[in-house]
């Protein structure tokens, strides 16, 4: 296919918003979808404050940060994206509802446009499943947070064509990416490796081997990780780790995979990490203490 000119982003949580900026960034317009106008609100403040950051720090003139927010729309209907080139799907980790999201957009979009998911973990040939274009349904997993991770993992179906997978990764390459490239199995690269080790790290926080400071320094010690993986799975939601692990367990059948009984404790009780403000840790504020003044 041509190169790609124009994106649509479904999704304006924090990778949507992220994937929306790379696009606006590099020169494409961009229409970001959610049916939150909410959402679209936040999305659209951080955005521009992220935009700001860049060009606070010299990475970014001025005059290209202003351009980028003006390349960007956002709009809560799912018909704006008719005449993109590629959609990148950026919703909720739910294999039922992303089907449901890309049946419609089969329907919606110009016959010659790519459907691509940021999902990191479901079967892109199951989503392709979904659609009559199997053929131009392909995965895009980008890191988290998406203007500043170098990494895309691009995902092909058991029908993504060659044209698919080229225009794909030319755009991730337009964006400054690195690429690398996984067959459809579960977890793909970068989850089958890394969401275990989380999972293990709650195992060991669960048994009691150590306390989670200390999971966390260990690993960033003895690893050189940048992050725990406690630490790590608040950032990136603990909903989300849980539902990769149910993934990994469901699609590779083996019991190492089963996710720990505190991971899904944690979940069920709303701790979902940093966007909660609670998750393995706690980032709320604590009430400050207004001490009585003196008396005189």
């Amino acid at each position: 296919m041509d190169e790609i000119q124009a994106i649509g982003v479904v999704g304006g949580g924090q990778m949507g918003s992220g994937i929306a900026q790379l696009g606006a960034m590099h020169g494409l317009p961009v229409w970001l979808v959610d049916t939150d106008p909410e959402a679209l609100v936040r999305a659209t403040k951080s955005i521009s404050s992220s935009i700001q950051r860049f060009v606070s720090k010299g990475q970014l003139s001025q005059k290209a940060g202003s351009d980028a927010l003006r390349l960007l729309r956002c709009t809560s209907n799912l018909e704006d994206l008719s005449s993109v080139d590629i959609v990148i799907e950026a919703i909720v980790e739910s294999e039922d509802v992303k089907k449901r999201l890309f049946s419609q957009l089969d329907k919606m979009t110009k016959p010659s446009a790519i459907l691509a998911s940021n999902t990191s973990s479901i079967s892109i040939t199951r989503l392709a499943s979904s659609t009559s274009r199997p053929r131009q349904v392909i995965g895009m997993h980008f890191m988290n947070p998406p203007p500043i991770m170098r990494l895309v993992e691009i995902v092909r179906g058991a029908d993504t064509s060659d044209e698919t997978f080229s225009a794909t990764k030319a755009l991730a390459e337009r964006f400054g990416k690195a690429v690398v490239c996984s067959q459809d199995y579960a977890g793909f690269i970068v989850n089958r490796i890394l969401m275990p080790m989380i999972n293990e790290a709650f195992f060991t926080l669960y048994t009691g081997v150590s306390t989670k400071e200390d999971i966390d320094a260990g690993m960033k010690l003895g690893t050189n990780h940048p992050m725990g993986p406690l630490e790590l799975a608040d950032f990136i939601g603990l909903d989300v780790c849980l539902s990769i692990m149910k993934v990994l367990h469901a699609g590779l059948g083996d019991s190492k995979y089963a996710p720990c009984p505190l991971l899904v404790q944690y979940v069920d009780a709303g701790r979902l990490g940093r966007k909660r403000g609670i998750g393995v840790y706690d980032y709320r504020k604590a009430p400050e203490v207004v001490k009585p003044k003196p008396s005189l």
